[in-house]
């Protein structure tokens, strides 16, 4: 198997869990994990509620010892704030800190952070050194390639990234206007890699062991980072590392095995913050775990009423019953 460095952390290369707001908690990372994901990064955590001790933003900084290497995603529009978090971070002993410039959901736009930071590359490198600077790991940057379609910096943002201390740069191959739509720009990812010395993850449409080969040839990163494609399908990783290691495709998990690994993650996630609260944050997973199954329609419907496990295991019999 071949590895990155990222400072002094060592990455299998094969696939890395995004970051993702509402999606990549504590308990999803470790579920992906167990499939062999080679690196996972946390949900966007605020530099400011950090700083001022805010009680979710602290929880969020959680780690567990079987997830490593891991990083602790920070956001924020201010220098001194950023640089302050990631001091702060280094109590929860994380391997890399990620700076998210790169998020264009419009709160965190709106705020100056996120992908808006795109459009202010000064302040940008100001955020990436003070990070560096009060940091007790290596800082890396998840950014995308431009604001839009006219003010494509992806080149030059990176080279002052780097500039700044980055150890690595994470490129989504979209611009902040795109959201998701269109196809990630590859022939980017490439030029920014091309472009400085230090490693280069691509990131953006990979659903597959396919896609995940296709990225390392045409841009030519050195790690791949994938996201939406695991949404429901959390070995998609052992499928990329078996894909990678051997270049034969795993056959389609049967829907039993399915079900079982989404009540695995549900119990996880009760265990982790309380059967209530655990139903509901499973709701929208439930929804990608059956998405393509026959009835998946009704289970949509059924499963925005799941309050317990016990409810959750009665719809994962019914999706078997009839998908088998």
């Amino acid at each position: 198997m071949e590895y990155i460095q990222i400072g002094n952390v060592k990455i299998e290369r094969t696939a890395a869990l995004a970051p993702m707001a509402s999606v990549a908690d504590r308990t999803y990372r470790l579920i992906c994990r167990g499939f062999g994901a080679a690196y996972t990064v946390s949900e966007m955590i605020s530099s400011k509620g950090l700083c001022y001790g805010d009680k979710k933003s602290a929880k969020m900084c959680r780690l567990d010892d079987t997830d490593r290497p891991t990083a602790l995603q920070l956001f924020g529009e201010d220098p001194e704030f950023v640089g302050r978090a990631a001091y702060m971070l280094g109590e929860y002993k994380p391997d890399i800190i990620d700076i998210n410039m790169g998020c264009p959901v419009p709160k965190i736009v709106s705020g100056g952070s996120g992908s808006a930071l795109m459009k202010v590359p000064e302040t940008a490198e100001k955020i990436c050194e003070a990070a560096v600077k009060n940091a007790a790991c290596p800082v890396t940057v998840k950014m995308r390639i431009g604001w839009d379609v006219s003010s494509i910096n992806a080149v030059d943002f990176a080279k002052r990234m780097e500039q700044a201390g980055a150890a690595a740069i994470t490129v989504h191959g979209r611009t902040r206007q795109q959201f998701y739509s269109g196809r990630a720009d590859r022939d980017m990812i490439r030029r920014v890699k091309e472009a400085v010395s230090i490693p280069v993850i691509g990131n953006g449409d990979v659903s597959d062991p396919l896609d995940c080969k296709a990225m390392y040839e045409q841009t030519g990163c050195d790690l791949v980072m994938i996201g939406r494609g695991s949404y429901g399908r959390p070995w998609l990783f052992e499928e990329v590392r078996h894909y990678l290691e051997t270049g034969e495709l795993l056959p389609e998990k049967p829907v039993t095995e399915r079900m079982e690994i989404m009540l695995r993650h549900a119990e996880m996630l009760a265990a982790d913050i309380g059967e209530t609260p655990a139903m509901k944050e499973m709701r929208h997973n439930v929804i990608w775990y059956v998405k393509g199954m026959h009835g998946a329609a009704a289970y949509r419907r059924e499963c925005g009423e799941v309050c317990t496990l016990e409810q959750l295991r009665a719809l994962a019999g019914k999706v078997i019953a009839d998908n088998t």
